[in-house]
């Protein structure tokens, strides 16, 4: 690669991830807040650096420091969210933004530099508007490359064309974010960039390798990667005000079909489909109504026209039913109604079947569960999904019909042969210490039952600190029925979680239990407790 870095101005929100939890989840930025990955810090407030908080240092050394401090969870997802709305600020002034990570995003420097009047003003231009329109404080650095501009936006710093060599010399070789590399070029002497610039290339490359060669030109202030120019998403969104309020549902069928048209052609003016649509209301009174819709195929405009009417059918309908069945009606009519393709695909990414529709059965099964959803609300249909989890009950979640299936716990269950030792199964699922061994129970009790279980000489069964048995399991008694002899049991297994957490701690252990009248139950201690959690087909 040959030719000068082109001049870059990358804008910086300092301590975006604190930023982020605030935007997102109310978190006051103002006080002392830790981000933590992995149970180190990765982010920290300027008031928890006040009081000794900094980046890796461990949560419980972290909280020592500052008693006070309040902790987050890392959510890239979150982060980049929030980030959203700084882009689209940029982007009202300059073309052509690339996000280097949630919290920075770097932009040519040519373009604003001509037509806000130099670099140094469309810096001062470009963090004044992002601070009125996002109330999010930056920083805008502008050097020779990306890397050179973003330790520049850190220092305020606008680096003169040229001089981003002389700029790099001066910085500490952790400058490169290599951790494990900063470590090793310090105890060989080398502690600055201009130390390791000035090292033969060649060298380099043979003792630290291709990323060690990457940093050394990173170091040297020759940066020739190119910006990846994000492209502004285009506004799909159509929306209808009505100066009349709407209150029947005749005439919220009529203004859904000439709705769900304008946004059908607009989605094929662009050479996309909607699979995921969003549907808001906003009342005369001012209330807001919002509801997603989803789909596997491709939503058509009477497809798109019938699930709004059927939505706004459910709302305008209101409660009748018995026990509060269906969701209260809304104050008043509606005044304004949007649609929102929240998940597009490309118009060819789906295709019609061999011999018809692409899941026409689906189609119907799913236009009639959706109509009950729109009557009696998202809860009232709901499907199971498979996750990871150590007992059934945890395996389990139910979603309403239409939304993401995404399992509670990260990994399905591990395949029927999985070792109840290590809770490893086939299929690449992640381990779960302790899980249950196949089979699967076929009833998980909502609420588990009291029991108490004898042995041969009608003495209570006790589990020991140490996992043993006092002696083996002779009799079951569930709650106030009629003793049940046991013909066979297996146990017991162990599940002991979140011991760091005394609120949230359990511990108990799981037994699976066969009785003479041929029914087989899943069994919990727990504090010394017998419980039902499960019965066996």
């Amino acid at each position: 690669m040959t030719g000068a870095p082109a001049r870059t101005l990358l804008l910086w929100c300092p301590d975006w991830p604190v930023l982020a939890a605030e935007i997102v989840d109310g978190v006051p930025a103002t006080g002392p807040v830790a981000v933590l990955h992995a149970n180190r810090v990765v982010a920290c407030s300027e008031r928890a650096r006040a009081e000794g908080v900094r980046r890796g240092l461990r949560k419980r050394e972290a909280q020592g420091r500052c008693p006070q401090l309040t902790v987050v969870e890392y959510d890239p997802g979150r982060d980049a969210r929030a980030f959203e709305p700084v882009v689209a600020a940029v982007e009202e002034l300059v073309a052509g933004v690339e996000v280097v990570r949630p919290g920075a995003c770097a932009v040519a420097a040519r373009g604003p530099g001509r037509y806000l009047g130099g670099e140094e003003a469309a810096a001062e231009r470009i963090i004044e508007h992002v601070a009125q329109s996002c109330l999010v404080e930056s920083q805008v650095g502008i050097a020779d490359g990306v890397f050179a501009a973003g330790l520049a936006a850190r220092a305020g710093r606008v680096v003169a064309p040229g001089g981003t060599p002389e700029f790099l010399a001066g910085l500490p070789v952790e400058a490169l974010g290599r951790s494990a590399l900063a470590d090793l070029l310090r105890r060989l002497g080398v502690r600055t960039l201009g130390d390791f610039a000035a090292l033969p290339a060649g060298d380099v490359l043979a003792r630290f390798g291709f990323d060690g060669a990457l940093a050394h030109r990173l170091a040297a202030g020759r940066d020739h990667r190119p910006l990846a120019v994000r492209q502004p998403p285009a506004d799909l969104t159509v929306t209808a005000e009505h100066d009349e309020p709407i209150d029947r549902v005749d005439a919220a069928a009529f203004v859904a079909r000439a709705l769900a048209e304008r946004l059908h052609e607009r989605l094929a003016g662009h050479g996309l489909a909607c699979t995921r649509l969003g549907i808001e209301a906003v009342t005369e009174h001012g209330q807001e109504l919002h509801r997603v819709w989803r789909h596997d195929g491709l939503l058509t405009a009477s497809a798109i026209a019938d699930r709004v009417r059927w939505q706004l059918d459910g709302w305008l309908s209101g409660s009748n039913g018995r026990a509060g069945a269906r969701p209260a009606r809304p104050t008043a009519g509606i005044i304004r109604l949007r649609l929102i393709p929240d998940g597009v695909i490309a118009q060819a990414g789906l295709q019609t079947g061999l011999w018809g529709e692409t899941g026409e059965e689906r189609e119907r099964a799913h236009r009639a569960l959706s109509r009950v959803q729109g009557i009696l609300g998202p809860e009232a249909v709901v499907t199971a999904v498979l996750g990871g989890g150590r007992s059934p009950a945890d395996q389990v979640r139910l979603v309403p019909w239409g939304d993401e299936r995404v399992p509670a716990r990260p990994g399905p269950p591990a395949d029927a042969g999985a070792d109840p030792g290590t809770g490893r199964g086939g299929g690449g699922a992640p381990p779960w210490p302790g899980r249950l061994p196949a089979p699967a129970p076929a009833v998980v009790l909502p609420n588990p039952l009291a029991a108490t279980v004898h042995d041969a000489a009608g003495e209570p069964v006790v589990i020991s600190a140490r996992l043993a048995v006092s002696a083996p399991p002779a009799r079951l008694v569930v709650g106030t029925g009629q003793p049940a002899e046991i013909v066979g049991w297996a146990g017991p297994w162990p599940v002991d979680e979140r011991w760091w957490a005394p609120v949230e701690a359990r511990r108990r252990a799981r037994f699976q239990v066969s009785l003479a009248d041929g029914a087989a139950l899943l069994l919990a201690v727990e504090a010394g407790q017998w419980l039902v959690e499960a019965i066996y087909d």
